[in-house]
C-alpha cells in the first residue's frame, strides 16, 4: 500500500456533548510522533466535529512528515449543518496544503446514516431501523436516501473545490451508491464480518482493480472475544445515558480477547495489501471513551467495546510509553508489525 494509516479521533460533539474532553497539542503531538516512528505509518486520518482541533492536529501531524486525511466527522446534524462544518474544514484543509503538506480532504463520513436528513429519524438506531425494516420496499428506500445523498454530494463537492485545491474523498458505505466521478479517491468503509468472510477478498480485488486509487478507512473490531464475527456490530453490546448518549457500561459479560483483535487487524491488512489497495487506515488509535476499568465489575470495562488499540487509563498513565494514559493492545504490535514490513521512508522531526 502507499498510504499506511490509522484514524486518530480529535473528539466528537453530539448534542453539544465532547466525546473527548481535553485536548492538548503536547500530548497530540507526541501520539503522532508514536503513530509514526512505533506504529510505521505514513499517513493519518484525523477525525472530529472541531473545526479548530482538526487544524491543530492535522499541522502537528505535517510537520511529522506524515501525509494528512483531514476529516470532518458530523454527527446527528442537519444537512446545511453538515455543509457549513465541511466548508470551514475545507478553508483550514487548503491553509495546510498550501504551506506545503500533502492534504487529502474527506467530505465527510457515512453521512446517510450518521446526520439527519438523508434518511427519517433523530438518532442513528432511528434511521437504520427505518431503513432495514420490512424488506417489502427497501429497495425503494435506498434509492431515495442514495439519492438524497448524491444531490448534496454534488453541491458540497463543488463549493469544497472552490476552497481546497487538493484532493478530495469521501468515507462511504458501499450501500449509499456514490458517484466517485465526483472524487479523487474512491473511499469505503469495509468491515469483514463472519458472513461475508468467504467473498471479502474477492470483492477487495474487484474493488481495487478500477482505475481510480482505492482507499479503505472505518476497519476494525472490538476487543471482545467474537467480535470480530459482527464486526460492523462489535461496538453494540454497550448501554449509554438516554439523557447525554454517553457510554456507561457493558451489557453482559464479556472476555477479553486482545490476540483476536490483532489477528483481525493483521488479516485485513495482508489482504488490503496483497490485492492492491493504495490507502488504508485502521480504525483507530484511541477511543478516550471507552476506558479500560481492569479489577472491577467487568461491565465496566468498556475497553472490551473499543476499537481502539491501544486502551485508555483512568486517572494514571502507562508504562510503555510514560507520560501518556493508554497502554498498547496486542493490536499495536500487529499493526506494526504489518505497516514495519515496507517502512516508508519519510523526513524525520
Amino acid at each position: 500500500m502507499r498510504a499506511q494509516g490509522i484514524a486518530y479521533d480529535t473528539g466528537f460533539l453530539i448534542d453539544g456533548v465532547d466525546s473527548l474532553e481535553r485536548f492538548d497539542s503536547d500530548v497530540v503531538r507526541r501520539e503522532l510522533a508514536i503513530i509514526r516512528d512505533e506504529l510505521h505509518c505514513n499517513a493519518v486520518h484525523v477525525i472530529g466535529g472541531h473545526p479548530q482541533r482538526l487544524e491543530s492536529a492535522a499541522r502537528l501531524a505535517a510537520e511529522l512528515g506524515l501525509e494528512v486525511w483531514f476529516s470532518p466527522y458530523p454527527l446527528d446534524l442537519q444537512p446545511d449543518q453538515v455543509l457549513g462544518l465541511l466548508l470551514d474544514c475545507a478553508e483550514r484543509a487548503e491553509r495546510l496544503r498550501a504551506a506545503g503538506a500533502r492534504v487529502v480532504f474527506v467530505a465527510g463520513v457515512e453521512l446517510s446514516i450518521m446526520n439527519r436528513g438523508f434518511i427519517d429519524g433523530d438518532r442513528i438506531d432511528e434511521r437504520l431501523g427505518r431503513l432495514l425494516a420490512d424488506p417489502t420496499g427497501r429497495a425503494e428506500r435506498i434509492s431515495e436516501v442514495r439519492s438524497r445523498l448524491d444531490r448534496f454530494l454534488r453541491d458540497a463537492v463543488a463549493a469544497i473545490r472552490a476552497r481546497f485545491h487538493g484532493e478530495v474523498t469521501y468515507a462511504a458505505i458501499p450501500f449509499e451508491g456514490v458517484d466517485w466521478d465526483l472524487f479523487d479517491f474512491v473511499t469505503l468503509e469495509l468491515i469483514r464480518s463472519a458472513e461475508v468472510a468467504d467473498q471479502f477478498r474477492d470483492a477487495v480485488r474487484n474493488l481495487a482493480a478500477q482505475p481510480k486509487p482505492v482507499a479503505v478507512t472505518g476497519f476494525g473490531t472490538a476487543t471482545w472475544r467474537g467480535a470480530g464475527d459482527i464486526a460492523p456490530r462489535s461496538m453494540e453490546i454497550v448501554e449509554y445515558d438516554p439523557a447525554t448518549h454517553a457510554p456507561l457500561r457493558l451489557n453482559g459479560a464479556y472476555e477479553r480477547d486482545e490476540a483476536g483483535q490483532a489477528t483481525y487487524l493483521s488479516e485485513l491488512l495482508h489482504i488490503f495489501d496483497s490485492e492492491g489497495i493504495d490507502s488504508a487506515f485502521v480504525h483507530l488509535f484511541a477511543l478516550h471513551s471507552f476506558p479500560h476499568r481492569p479489577g472491577g465489575d467487568p461491565r465496566d470495562d468498556l475497553d472490551l467495546a473499543s476499537l481502539g488499540i491501544v486502551k485508555v487509563l483512568e486517572g494514571r498513565t502507562g508504562d510503555t510509553f510514560p507520560g501518556l494514559p493508554w497502554e498498547p493492545k496486542a493490536a499495536f504490535a500487529a499493526v506494526a508489525e504489518h505497516y514495519s514490513r515496507r517502512d516508508p521512508a519519510r523526513p524525520r522531526c
